[in-house]
């Protein structure tokens, strides 16, 4: 099929296989998609001068290939072999296969989401949660939006609109995105009151800051980093007194809370909102979706009082959970009320727990199929590596694991080649997320739950050839 020769549009347009693809995907899409391609044909030959004949059925292939890709999802599933279990920009937690079915069941019909099936009446959404979220925490009551800045956000829009709230300056801590804890007050319509040092802070610091114009007092657990050294701060017990003695209330941001104890399973300790409570705060918020295992949700519990102001506050609305978080979360939640089962249910304790010797004899098991897929650029052997939790929790330890190192064959442009092996791994149909270190492309296998699927789209992987060339 020569220049010349190209079929028009409507010609391709009546071809068996244009007919098949607009009973899957409509007419206008494919009538774009031919277009795009007999015009990217003419200016490859233009420019290259050939005349070789294209095939019918190359013509076809390159139209279905431009359908698929622009009918793909943007939102995909990864693989995610980065060593970050809860990875911010690749979705958090993995969600158990109870959570999925019931957004799936959440999604296919409608819900009692505000009726009370009982009065035959308006209900509240937070009734599918509260209890669950009381008797696993302690509180009084509770209440859920759609992330822990928003819940914090609304705690302190509610309680010190147009009130100082004293915090200490080595809490004023930044998260994902540049967002910071003094950018949020702001924009709650509160004055920030920094106490203390960066690396010091004692009781009479918050004992001079609260007086008439104090909304609450702000407490923030430092998840996603560390001070050591010359450092003193102020225990949750000894502020809550003070706060009690002076008439305001203690909010404690736990960040990316734990419904459990994490030294159970072998992990170190991190704070939970039942013992914030039990320390006398008045009200604890934390993430529905890093160590708690669950979608992405801000959780409000503390004492009833407070709560209902929170309800009532017009921004609630705005920042509420939809029927298919609330189906998820709640299904989370469940699975904590029976801790002998939870290691093995809920996904992110089993990644984190997963011992490194189970972790390195699945390296070993996988290790010829991905040499075999990478021998044309890269060596591969198992290698012992360091995962961590991710999103702020525990930022200063490593968990143990194992993973594959590729290292490139080239002597010349390693950091090219690195950067070539990094990106035709995620070209693969279902992408593959590693971490380049040093010199080596590792890829961390403990948050790798689906080995087969793995290993069998190995077999695609296109990479460049040997060293030099």
């Amino acid at each position: 099929m020569s220049l010349s020769s190209l079929p028009s549009v409507d010609r391709v347009l009546r071809t068996d296989e244009a007919q098949a693809l607009i009973r899957e995907r409509g007419r206008a899409l494919v009538t774009e998609s031919i277009r795009q391609v007999l015009a990217e044909m003419r200016t490859e030959r233009q420019a290259n001068g050939a005349a070789d004949e294209i095939s019918a059925d190359m013509l076809a292939d390159r139209i279905r290939s431009r359908v698929e890709a622009q009918t793909r999802p943007s939102l995909r599933p990864v693989f995610n072999l980065t060593g970050t279990i809860l990875h911010t920009n690749l979705g958090r937690a993995p969600l158990p296969q109870e959570s999925v079915d019931a957004i799936v069941a959440a999604a296919l019909k409608p819900t009692n989401l505000e009726f009370d099936l009982e009065r035959g009446a308006r209900g509240d959404r937070d009734d599918h949660l509260e209890a669950t979220l009381c008797r696993l925490t302690g509180a009084e009551a509770a209440t859920v939006v759609n992330n822990n800045a928003a819940a914090v956000l609304l705690v302190l829009n509610t309680l010190a609109l147009r009130k100082e709230v004293p915090t200490s300056r080595g809490e004023l801590i930044e998260i994902g995105g540049s967002f910071r804890l003094p950018e949020i007050m702001a924009r709650a319509g509160c004055r920030l009151r920094e106490i203390g040092t960066t690396n010091r802070v004692h009781l009479r610091d918050y004992a001079d800051a609260i007086g008439p114009k104090t909304g609450l007092v702000m407490k923030v657990h430092t998840s996603n980093y560390a001070i050591v050294g010359f450092t003193s701060s102020v225990t949750e017990g000894e502020l809550a007194a003070l706060c009690r003695e002076r008439g305001v209330p203690l909010a404690v941001d736990l960040g990316s809370g734990t419904l459990i104890d994490l030294q159970e399973f072998g992990l170190p300790h991190e704070p939970t909102p039942a013992e914030s409570l039990r320390s006398g705060a008045d009200l604890v918020t934390f993430s529905g979706d890093k160590l708690l295992g669950g979608p992405q949700a801000g959780i409000v519990v503390g004492r009833s009082g407070l709560i209902q102001q929170i309800k009532r506050n017009p921004l609630k609305r705005a920042l509420r959970v939809d029927k298919m978080t609330i189906a998820a979360l709640s299904s989370v939640l469940s699975l904590y009320l029976n801790p002998e089962t939870l290691a093995a249910r809920l996904p992110v304790l089993r990644l984190l727990t997963r011992p490194a010797a189970d972790i390195r004899a699945l390296a070993a098991r996988i290790l010829p199929r991905v040499a075999a897929a990478v021998e044309s650029a890269a060596t591969v052997r198992v290698t012992d590596c360091a995962s961590e939790v991710g999103s702020g929790a525990l930022p200063t330890q490593e968990i143990a694991s194992a993973g594959l190192a590729l290292v490139p064959l080239t002597k010349r442009g390693v950091g090219a080649a690195l950067n070539g092996i990094a990106a035709a791994f995620r070209q693969l149909p279902v992408p593959v997320i590693g971490r380049v270190q040093r010199d080596e492309f590792i890829l961390d296998l403990r948050a790798l739950d689906d080995e087969a699927g793995f290993v069998d789209q190995l077999a695609q992987l296109r990479l460049a050839t040997k060293a030099g060339d």
